[in-house]
């Protein structure tokens, strides 16, 4: 008997150029593309940029686009493809690959599952740009066929302040591919580091706020009786800003901007601390990409995800300390000052330990198995129909 065709899926994102949502779907892609007997991958990547910081599996068919980052080129250009590949089922990533995604297939009868990696009211809370996007989320969510939220914080935003019905909604934590990681960590690191040194990681934007790291660090002094300096791993457009920040503070020589490392695990492996600093998160990856090789983590109290991954809440108070670290209310430097001083000393291990317990948790196949559940679910009756024996759809 001949096997039945499998599945078109189209997955879509805005770029590969970087970021824990790009590492997500690369991870993605990867699993699905080892399943031909059931899915045909097809990748949308919205924007052609020239360096891409993720590489897709060898034989997955990839339709390059040019939108510039537009939206209504974004959208035109998304809705041309799905008309010449007529996908069974979209997943897409981001927001602006997720509202493409849902005007594309609003009119061909299948499925669009978008996956929100923020916190989408805290993500776009200020000026006319993030009020006219919470409105055109607003106007576009509600017709996805099924809504991943990468936290319990994102899902509950999406149903109170975009109208979502709770059961089109599904929790999936981002997937820690803890083997992968493991391997990497061994290998000899790019930058000089010790675990006396503290470690953060992420665009150098506002909503990452790094300021709150370099101040801590100011606050800190060596009280720990290390001296230990802050890396920070990435690139983004307040570094001038970020760098004459430390040395107004007289941590020149103490805050060193690493840039972009293909392989940070070797440096966080080797690191005392991680330090998440953000306004506001959708799943923190690079905090869980930490934890996984052990390292103890003191994170801001923002929405959402530090507090679900560390299993504790502040409840009123300035810091909590939770399964592998600790947590403390955004902006409050002094506090995370305390905390860090804390954690690189004598319970250092023990806080390493629960880290990487933690981090075990959030298992690739588990992750992989539930987003196939979403896609399933989302595809045609008819067409999963068709894909049943001739016995099957007889009984």
């Amino acid at each position: 008997m001949r096997s039945p065709p499998p599945l078109h899926a189209l997955f879509i994102i805005n770029s590969l150029a970087g970021g824990g949502a790009e590492r997500v779907f690369t991870t993605l892609v990867d699993q699905f593309s080892r399943r031909p007997e059931e899915f045909a991958i097809t990748v949308a990547l919205l924007d052609n940029e020239a360096e891409e910081a993720y590489h897709l599996p060898a034989g997955v068919r990839v339709e390059r686009l040019n939108t510039r980052g537009g939206l209504l080129r974004s959208i035109t250009q998304t809705r041309k493809l799905v008309r010449r590949l007529r996908p069974d089922v979209t997943l897409s990533f981001l927001s602006r690959a997720n509202v493409a995604a849902i005007v594309a297939m609003r009119r061909t009868g299948k499925g669009a599952v978008i996956s929100e990696r923020v916190n989408t009211t805290a993500h776009l809370r200020t000026g006319r740009l993030g009020f006219l996007s919470r409105l055109l989320i607003r106007g576009t969510y509600p017709s996805a066929r099924h809504i991943i939220a990468v936290s319990e914080g994102v899902a509950r935003t999406l149903e109170s302040d975009f109208d979502i019905a709770p059961d089109r909604i599904s929790v999936i934590y981002n997937p820690v591919d803890m083997d992968r990681i493991h391997v990497l960590a061994q290998q000899q690191p790019a930058i000089p580091v010790t675990t006396a040194d503290f470690v953060t990681m992420g665009r150098l934007v506002d909503n990452k706020n790094t300021a709150m790291a370099i101040r801590a660090l100011a606050r800190l002094g060596s009280k720990t009786g290390t001296g230990g300096n802050l890396i920070v791993l990435g690139e983004g457009p307040l570094r001038e800003d970020l760098t004459a920040l430390a040395a107004s503070l007289g941590l020149a020589e103490r805050v060193h901007f690493a840039g972009f490392i293909a392989n940070p695990y070797a440096v966080l492996a080797r690191a005392g601390c991680y330090l998440l600093t953000s306004h506001a998160e959708g799943f923190p990856n690079a905090m869980m990409e930490a934890m996984a090789v052990g390292l103890p983590v003191v994170a801001t109290d923002c929405p959402s995800g530090p507090a679900e991954i560390l299993e504790v809440h502040l409840e009123g108070n300035g810091a909590a300390f939770g399964q592998g670290g600790a947590l403390v209310a955004m902006d409050d430097d002094a506090a995370m000052a305390r905390c860090m001083a804390e954690l690189t000393g004598p319970r250092r291990e023990a806080f390493s330990a629960a880290a990487r317990q933690r981090a075990a948790a959030f298992s690739v196949e588990s992750a992989v198995e539930r987003f196939r559940a979403a896609l399933m679910d989302a595809v045609p009756p008819v067409r999963m129909a068709a894909r049943m024996p001739a016995q099957a759809q007889v009984s």
